[in-house]
């Protein structure tokens, strides 16, 4: 169900805001940014404001992401990862920007051609504990029959789509409302997030309990004037080692789907 393949997610990415892939392989991706995106993502303002005063288009910048660390080339690009700055930014970009879309598949028809509802939510799960993970997940629900399919973004990666209804298409009316389709994909992420391994929370408390135990003895003999800063210590521990789980989603949409995703 986990999205790991973070060379699809960047393609992905950069695809859908119209920048050229320039080089690809497995664990290294080169675009072209566009204006628009290296305006979001490089700081420069100072550079496309001079651009502008001189009345010159400007250069976007070429980037090259690393996405696996024992690539051989990992020196001549930006490393990347769950938790790294640069993915975090995009993602935040993500949901700022497009937090939700409605979209239609490109289908060249000349005959009557049902869409089908498909309500897409991508969707980020940040384990905090001793260390912290992150997980991404891409989960569709069919809005007529309750199919669900993981990895969704890469089951539909290389359709067209556009945002008004082909010529010769019409839109199916969900069955399902978004908001019950919302929470039947909660549900599934909730289960899978029970049946995951529990170990790092045993982890995480264990070593918060060895913590605070080291801590009371420093503090053994402690009196009135130290007490505040071991109770404001005792707490920063407490936080620290108290085990959570982020459930964050990035952005979701309604895409109408031809048949050929029915089953």
């Amino acid at each position: 169900m986990v999205l790991t393949n973070l060379d699809y997610f960047f393609t992905t990415f950069f695809k859908a805001h119209r920048c050229k892939i320039i080089h690809k392989e497995k664990g290294l991706i080169k675009v072209q940014l566009t204006k628009e995106l290296d305006r979001e993502l490089m700081n420069r303002p100072f550079y496309w404001h001079y651009m502008e005063k001189m009345g010159q288009k400007g250069e976007p910048m070429k980037l090259t992401f690393i996405t696996d660390p024992n690539h051989p080339n990992q020196q001549s690009g930006e490393w990347v990862h769950f938790g790294s700055p640069r993915l975090q930014q995009i993602i935040n970009h993500l949901k700022k920007n497009e937090i939700f879309a409605k979209l239609y598949q490109y289908v060249s028809s000349h005959v009557e051609t049902p869409l089908y509802p498909w309500l897409v939510i991508n969707i980020k799960i940040i384990y905090q504990g001793k260390q912290t993970r992150e997980e991404l997940f891409s989960i569709g629900l069919n809005l007529i029959n309750g199919l669900m399919r993981t990895n969704m973004m890469e089951s539909i990666h290389d359709l067209s789509f556009q945002r008004s209804v082909p010529d010769f298409c019409f839109p199916l009316s969900p069955l399902i409302r978004l908001k019950s389709g919302y929470r039947r994909i909660e549900n599934v992420l909730k289960q899978y997030i029970y049946d995951q391994d529990q170990t790092w929370v045993e982890e995480t408390l264990a070593t918060g309990k060895h913590e605070l135990a080291l801590l009371q003895h420093f503090y053994e003999s402690r009196d009135d004037e130290n007490e505040a800063l071991y109770q404001k210590e005792v707490s920063d521990i407490k936080n620290r080692y108290q085990p959570k789980i982020i459930v964050q989603v990035i952005n979701g949409g309604l895409f109408y789907l031809t048949d050929s995703y029915q089953n």
